[in-house]
C-alpha cells in the first residue's frame, strides 16, 4: 500500500496504522498512552496529526492507513491540540514530572513550562505495601498503559483502573496493594509507565538522593 507522509512516499503493509507509517517514513510523531509492546489504545490524544481531506486530525496510533492517504505530521492544529492535552494533565500533578519520564520529554518537546490552568490537584498518596515496587497514586494519568502490560505482557492481571474523570486511578488486586494482588514482581508496570507512578524502589530512591534529577515543586 502506498501513502505519503510529509511529501515522502513510503509502502505500507495492509492494516498498517498511521503511526507506523510515520516511522517508516523516519518522522516523530509524539506518543503518551502508546508503548510498541502493546495494542494501540488511543486514549492520551497526543499522537494527532493531519490528514489531507479528513475533517480534523486524527490518532495515528489507531487509525489505519489507506491507499493514497497523505499524512502530515507536523499539522498545526494538530500540534496545537497535543500540546494543550499535555499541559492538562500535567496541570493536575502535584509536582512536575520527573526529567527522566516520558512526560517530562512530551512537555520539552511542545516547550510546556508551568502549566497555565491552575486547578484542582491531585494529593500525594504513596504505596510502598510491596517489596521491589511503589506507586505513587498522584503521579497517574490514567494512559492505561500498567494495566494493559500486566494483562497483555505477562497475563497477571493484577492491575484494575479504578475512578472516572479527575478520580481515575489504578489499584492493585482489590485494593489492598501489590503484595495482596496477583503481581509477580516482573517490573512490566513499572517499566512502561510514563510517569512513574509505579517505580521501583530502588529507582525511587536514587530520584530522592538526587542521583537522579527527579520531580519539582
Amino acid at each position: 500500500m502506498e501513502v505519503w507522509v510529509d511529501g515522502e512516499r513510503v509502502e505500507v503493509e495492509a492494516g498498517a496504522t498511521v503511526l507506523e507509517a510515520a516511522s517508516a517514513a523516519d518522522r516523530y510523531v509524539p506518543t503518551l498512552c502508546f508503548d510498541d509492546r502493546l495494542a494501540p489504545f488511543g486514549a492520551c490524544r497526543v499522537c494527532m496529526v493531519g490528514v489531507e481531506g479528513a475533517d480534523a486530525p486524527i490518532a495515528a496510533c489507531t487509525t489505519p492507513c489507506r491507499e493514497g492517504m497523505r499524512i502530515e505530521t507536523t499539522d498545526a492544529t494538530a500540534r496545537r491540540i497535543a500540546a494543550a492535552t499535555v499541559e492538562l494533565v500535567m496541570s493536575e500533578l502535584p509536582v512536575a514530572p520527573a526529567e527522566h519520564t516520558e512526560l517530562a520529554a512530551m512537555a520539552r518537546f511542545f516547550e510546556i513550562g508551568e502549566p497555565r490552568w491552575q486547578g484542582v490537584q491531585h494529593e500525594p498518596r504513596l504505596d510502598e505495601r510491596h517489596p521491589y515496587l511503589v506507586l505513587q497514586h498522584e503521579l497517574c494519568i490514567s494512559c492505561g498503559r500498567c494495566v494493559r502490560a500486566c494483562d497483555e505482557v505477562q497475563g497477571a492481571f493484577a492491575l484494575t483502573a479504578t475512578g472516572r474523570g479527575f478520580e481515575a486511578n489504578i489499584t492493585a488486586g482489590l485494593d489492598a496493594g501489590f503484595q495482596d494482588s496477583t503481581c509477580v514482581s516482573c517490573g512490566a508496570c513499572a517499566d512502561t509507565c510514563p510517569t512513574d507512578a509505579i517505580t521501583e524502589h530502588l529507582l525511587l530512591d536514587l530520584v530522592q538522593a538526587g542521583t537522579i534529577e527527579g520531580a519539582s515543586k
